[in-house]
């Protein structure tokens, strides 16, 4: 069964604030690999799942259409609210349901969305919609970010992990102890034969360290703990703030910090016809 979240206005808000972008690297991973199998011009490119449109527009200047789909009117209002490639579009539509002909799509992806989705009808439904050699990617990444800065790193990242320790009893049953596990399953449930696994690649982003805190609120860990205990969980994120700007010998949430995510994703190859 798929889950719905981060559709509350202000977590949208929030969502499209903070979340992170897929870096241009794994991008341009993505596209190589569809490249290698489709040398002609690339057509039409559907992100599910897209959230505020923040992977989506990242694919604009390869392909004549993209369209990003996503269950949330908050979260389209925001991606539409913005300024956008004119070939860009955003439709509501849950991924189990894709609004597209058969074998139309030249890339159907997911940036950090998958594990919400009802993974063997969304399966079908991506089969169904991508041209033989069409690309199936499916991207996201680990929640225990870490933080690098100066002689601080060390202590930086024991914080972070005390965070990310009491956050983790507020994770969704759904989800299981790991995310990169849903993937996994995911891409050994995908019956293309041309199909690829990768994990853990580091991308380093910096960020003022407000960002970061902000980053880490949106986190359905997180959020469900601000459902529960409202007053713990932000005096939880005042604690981690002025824990970490002791640590660094700063005195604002404006200094900069580099983030170190590790992305896995899978990238698997539709047949072509004989």
């Amino acid at each position: 069964m798929a889950q719905r979240h981060f559709e509350a206005k202000e977590h949208a808000e929030s969502y499209h604030r903070y979340r992170v972008s897929p870096p241009q690297e794994l991008i341009d991973e993505v596209l190589n690999f569809l490249r290698k199998r489709i040398q002609d011009y690339l057509d039409l490119a559907v992100d599910v799942g897209c959230g505020s449109g923040q992977g989506t527009e990242l694919l604009a200047p390869h392909f004549l259409t993209v369209v990003g789909i996503d269950v949330s009117p908050a979260q389209l209002e925001i991606a539409n609210s913005k300024d956008h490639a004119p070939n860009v579009c955003y439709r509501e539509s849950p991924a189990e349901e894709l609004p597209f002909e058969d074998d139309i799509a030249d890339l159907v992806t997911s940036m950090s969305a998958a594990h919400w989705f009802d993974h063997p009808r969304f399966l079908r439904e991506a089969d169904r919609i991508l041209r033989p050699g069409g690309c199936l990617a499916l991207l996201s990444y680990t929640m225990d970010f870490e933080l690098e800065y100066e002689e601080s790193t060390s202590k930086l990242n024991e914080i972070c992990q005390e965070f990310y320790a009491t956050l983790h009893p507020f994770r969704k049953t759904y989800i299981g102890s790991s995310s990169q596990e849903v993937y996994k399953k995911i891409y050994d449930s995908v019956l293309y034969d041309d199909k690829e696994w990768h994990e853990c690649k580091r991308c380093r982003i910096i960020m003022s360290l407000s960002e970061f805190i902000g980053l880490v609120e949106t986190f359905a860990t997180y959020q469900g703990f601000l459902e529960k205990h409202p007053v713990e969980a932000k005096r939880l994120s005042q604690t981690i703030t002025d824990r970490l700007l002791e640590a660094m010998g700063a005195s604002s949430t404006d200094t900069a910090v580099t983030v170190v995510v590790k992305y896995f994703y899978l990238l698997a190859s539709k047949p072509q016809k004989s």
